[in-house]
């Protein structure tokens, strides 16, 4: 049996949505669990929202995501060009091909005119569906007039198909109309140049949203008018806004870039976007290998599911912090862009290397939800000053802190050795003489060492920012304080 052959086929006239990342990940999934082939072809010939920059968002957004293709733009393949405005020719022969073959016909019939019977149509039912009236079906004539190509569709029987999701489907054919399949400039619509370069590219398996049911028997009958064998079908159920309604902008963030400007890792993208339509029993938190063994379109469901921000943000969460799903050289290497985006000065930002943030990951890995998180966590830790926080400063570098402020930097200099246990040692100590509880002193301190009045362990913000920076951190605050009236 041969090995499948499945697509991803974009329109670059806008970001990458990510209910499209759930039908190329389906795709990709399948294909790479059954060592198949997965095609990237990019379908442009809607001229007028088409954009360079779009597409250059499309490839983008699969390479951060690791979807990586087997033919396609920047790869190659024998069936190539894989952009639907440089295989006119192609949809031209063989849309004659089929006039030749009186499977298909020219039709003279204008907009004006069409627009005209869809009117009185109206005027005499409102709810009635205009169909194309077969005007030009049997015209033998060929005037020397624009026309559109259209394909002379089977007035009986039926359209029958077994769906991997769905099951049998079945569609009378008196429900469709003589649909149009070349343009008057001979540019194809998208059901006649989905099925030649389906066909041409030997596409085996078309796996796609449930939207496109409706266009999946008059693909079917092209096929069948081509003579060639149908691909199987699988229609995905759709992702709905919480509202119900489709997924859109105004319901937030829905395009790739903007999950990865924000700081998702691309693993936990994929894994929350698997779950949308797919289930392998209780499990939710999937690494990329993990996905390609369980998949199976046995185990989609049918029914559409609502986007769920707060559950995408989880997984990305257990993704973050489980050092088997995103090690610590992936987190730190993602995390530092994120740092020298906070503008901490060229000084500072010399001190920003994956070595360093390696270092202090520890501190943040359970509570940072996202990358762009953990930068802010960790500013204050690579930032030189520290951002000082104007309500935290007022509140706790106070004039009757200094003296506190002072004898916990006393007692942290006296530390046997820079470590967490030795630091803690020391300052319990202290505490102990002084007759202070860590309480009343703790506040001052953590604002005095990071500008804020949350962060990590005490003592492991003086481990990681080091002694020479931790004692001239606290000094400055106690002057600050010093100065300060109560």
């Amino acid at each position: 049996m041969s090995k499948p052959r499945l697509r991803f086929a974009p329109s670059p006239t806008g970001y990458l949505h990510i209910g499209g990342v759930r039908t190329a990940l389906f795709n990709w999934l399948w294909a790479r669990k059954t060592g198949g082939t997965f095609i990237l072809r990019v379908e442009d010939t809607d001229q007028e929202r088409s954009t360079d920059a779009s597409r250059a968002v499309i490839f983008e957004s699969l390479n951060w995501l690791g979807l990586d293709w087997d033919e396609g733009p920047g790869k190659g393949g024998e069936h190539g060009p894989y952009t639907q405005m440089e295989r006119l020719s192609l949809y031209q022969a063989k849309a004659e091909e089929l006039v030749r073959a009186k499977k298909a016909f020219r039709c003279y019939c204008t907009k004006a005119e069409l627009d005209l019977q869809r009117e009185a149509l109206k005027a005499k039912d409102p709810k009635a569906q205009f169909k194309y009236p077969g005007t030009c079906r049997e015209r033998t004539d060929e005037p020397n007039l624009p026309y559109v190509v259209r394909f002379k569709t089977f007035r009986g029987g039926s359209v029958r198909y077994v769906d991997k999701v769905f099951g049998e489907i079945v569609t009378p054919n008196i429900e469709q109309q003589d649909f149009v399949l070349l343009r008057e400039g001979g540019v194809p619509l998208y059901n006649f140049g989905a099925v030649v370069d389906d066909m041409m590219m030997e596409v085996s398996l078309v796996a796609r949203g449930r939207d496109h049911m409706v266009n999946t028997p008059p693909q079917i009958m092209l096929y069948e008018a081509f003579g060639v064998k149908v691909p199987e079908f699988a229609h995905l159920p759709m992702m709905l806004a919480p509202s119900g309604e489709k997924l859109s902008k105004r319901h937030g963030a829905v395009s790739v870039s903007e999950y990865a400007e924000t700081g998702y890792t691309p693993d936990a993208v994929l894994n929350y976007l698997a779950r949308f339509g797919w289930s392998h029993g209780d499990q939710e938190v999937f690494s990329k290998e993990e996905l390609i063994h369980a998949f199976s379109w046995e185990s989609c469901g049918r029914g559409d599911g609502k986007f769920d921000a707060k559950k995408f943000l989880a997984i990305n969460h257990e993704h973050l912090k489980t050092p088997g799903l995103t090690t610590d050289g992936d987190y730190a290497s993602r995390t530092v862009p994120f740092l020298k985006k906070r503008a901490i000065g060229v000084q500072s930002e010399a001190r920003i290397t994956e070595k360093a943030v390696t270092s202090a990951l520890y501190m943040i890995r359970e509570r940072a939800t996202t990358f762009g998180q953990a930068a802010d966590m960790l500013d204050p830790f690579f930032r030189e000053p520290p951002v000082m926080d104007e309500k935290a400063a007022a509140k706790f570098l106070i004039k009757e802190a200094a003296p506190r402020i002072a004898g916990f930097r006393e007692a942290v200099a006296r530390a046997a050795e820079w470590t967490e246990g030795a630091l803690e040692a020391s300052v319990n100590a202290w505490l102990a003489e002084s007759g202070l509880e860590m309480k009343v002193v703790g506040q001052s301190v953590r604002v005095a060492l990071t500008g804020r009045t949350a962060s990590p362990s005490l003592y492991q913000v003086l481990f990681v920012l080091g002694r020479d920076v931790s004692l001239a951190r606290l000094s400055r605050a106690a002057s600050m304080a010093d100065r300060l009236s109560i």
